[in-house]
Parts: C-alpha cells; sequence; structure tokens
C-alpha cells in the first residue's frame, strides 16, 4: 500500500474513534467515573495494551537508548495525561460538540508553535486561517450558555482549549521521535510515562468510578470497554502510522473527522442542542482548517514530510 494511502487511511479510522470517544466519555462523566479517574484508566489500560503488544513485537523492535526512553517516558508524563486530563475535565462541563471544535483547531495550533520554534513559515493563507480558527473558537466560547448538556461551558472550553495545546505538542515532539524509534515502543513508554502521573492526581483528587461495579453487559460498562480498547489503545497505534507516513501538520487536520463525526452522534443522542452559532463556528474552524491545508500542500519540504 502506498505509505501516504496508509497514513490517511489510519488517521481516518483513528480520528472516527476519537469523534465517538467524545460522545462516550461525555455519557460517562462525571456520574459513572471521576475525569482523573477516567485518565488513569485510560492511561492505565493503554499501557498495559502496548506492553503486552511489545513482548510480540520485540524482534521486529529498534534498539533504543535510556536517554530515549527517558525522553518518551518524559513525554507521556507531561504530554499525554496533560492531555487527556484536561479533554477529560472538559468534557466534565461542556458538550461534545464544543470540545471537539477545539480539538479541530489542532493544525492551526502545530503551525503556530512550529512558527515559533522556526520549523514553519509564515504565510498569507496560513495566517489568514489562524485568524479565522481564532474567531471560530471566539463564537464557540462567547455564544455557549448553561444548559441540560453543559454545565459550566466557560471552564469545560477553557480546559479543552489547554488540551488542544497540550495535544499538539505531543504531534510535534513524537513525530521527531518516530523517525528513529518504532511506534510499539513509543507507546509503550509514553503512556507508562502518564500512568506515573495520573495515578497521583487520581488519588489525591478522589478515586470515584462507580462504573466498575456494574455488570459487564451494562450499557456504561460497554462504553467504558469502547474508551479503553479503541480510542485509548487501537487509535494511538493507528495515530503512530499516521505520523511515520505523514506530516504532523497533515495528521492535525484530521481533527475536523472528529468535529463532524462527534457533531452528528450529539445531536442524534440529544448530548447538545442545534445552534446557528454552533454551526457558524464550526464552518469558521472548516475554512481555517482547509486555508492551513492547502497551504501546507504547497509549502511543505521533503525534509518535513
Amino acid at each position: 500500500m502506498d505509505s501516504k494511502l496508509k497514513g490517511n487511511a489510519a488517521m481516518l479510522v483513528s480520528k472516527i474513534f476519537s469523534g465517538l470517544n467524545q460522545n462516550s466519555l461525555r455519557y460517562l462523566l462525571p456520574g459513572y467515573m471521576h475525569a482523573t479517574t477516567g485518565v488513569f484508566l485510560r492511561v492505565a489500560f493503554a499501557a498495559t495494551f502496548f506492553w503486552i503488544i511489545g513482548l510480540f513485537t520485540k524482534k521486529h523492535r529498534s534498539h533504543t537508548t535510556a536517554r530515549q526512553k527517558l525522553t518518551l517516558f518524559a513525554l507521556g508524563f507531561f504530554c499525554i495525561f496533560g492531555y487527556m486530563f484536561f479533554l477529560l475535565k472538559g468534557l466534565s462541563f461542556t458538550t461534545p460538540v464544543s470540545s471537539s471544535i477545539f480539538i479541530s483547531l489542532q493544525p492551526v495550533v502545530v503551525f503556530v508553535i512550529c512558527l515559533i520554534i522556526g520549523r514553519e513559515k509564515a504565510t498569507t493563507l496560513k495566517v489568514l486561517g489562524i485568524i479565522i480558527g481564532v474567531a471560530g473558537a471566539a463564537v464557540c466560547v462567547l455564544t455557549q450558555k448553561t444548559s441540560d448538556t453543559a454545565t459550566n461551558p466557560a471552564l469545560g472550553n477553557l480546559f479543552c482549549a489547554g488540551s488542544t495545546v497540550v495535544y499538539s505538542l505531543y504531534l510535534i515532539f513524537s513525530k521527531q521521535l518516530l523517525k528513529n524509534i518504532d511506534s510499539v515502543t513509543v507507546s509503550k513508554w509514553t503512556f507508562l510515562g502518564a500512568v506515573f502521573s495520573a495515578l497521583p492526581v487520581a488519588l489525591v483528587t478522589g478515586w470515584s468510578a462507580p462504573v466498575l461495579k456494574m455488570s459487564i453487559l451494562s450499557v456504561p460498562m460497554l462504553i467504558l470497554l469502547f474508551v479503553l480498547i479503541f480510542p485509548s489503545s487501537v487509535s494511538y497505534l493507528l495515530i503512530d502510522i499516521g505520523l511515520k507516513n505523514l506530516t504532523a501538520t497533515v495528521v492535525s487536520l484530521y481533527g475536523s473527522v472528529i468535529l463532524i463525526v462527534s457533531t452528528i452522534a450529539s445531536y442524534l443522542l440529544g448530548q447538545d442542542h442545534f445552534s446557528w452559532w454552533q454551526i457558524l463556528s464550526i464552518a469558521l474552524i472548516m475554512l481555517s482548517m482547509y486555508l492551513v491545508e492547502s497551504q501546507e500542500r504547497k509549502t511543505t519540504l521533503p525534509a518535513h514530510t
């Protein structure tokens, strides 16, 4: 299979899982589990998943130095944990659609970070894309009101914005590490690092997961299993495939799939109410991503692939 086709297919499936993940987590939070407890469950399951896979792929993995392992551990300790912490805290207060709007801003955030560290150059289209993207987020923040589906949208949106920044950093740093380290090793050590930060936070803030006391065939438990197996584990394998075959900016553009899937599911499941302001925000975000993507196709150099 062509490398770009393989990368795009992996990202599409991964982000469909991630889109449904928004709705699944919103269903579970905060009634069936506390946000910080949920973060620990996700990273602990994923770490176990990748370490088991590592046992069967050991012969095919590249040699990893102690320094590389420590770097991966630190990346997970700060970025994987930080991303999931902000995301789950945000979803405890706002809707899946609003959360997905901020996730879809990842291309803009990735570009801004790369611009700051000198890996990107400012162009008219990309700057315009940034302005439109920020405007879309502002529309979401300024017009969303407290409702039965969003108990504190301002706070929730702030947390979601934080998750977008942290995840964008993860994309940039892991892209560099994946050039010399296989994806299983990257996931093993990053999620192990996330476990070491998630566990004490969950214990200090108060462990709460009533869903774990329910039948394995109950709806909440089945939804939790979906979250743990697919968005928390399988999805990251697919993201690593995408990062190996596509640029970090292109990978981040797949946040639009999360937005589309989550919006459709939210309206069907009654997790959000239709709003023209929200539709305007989504339209601005989509236009922003289109502008950034169009310029990325024109200016991406071989060294950045």
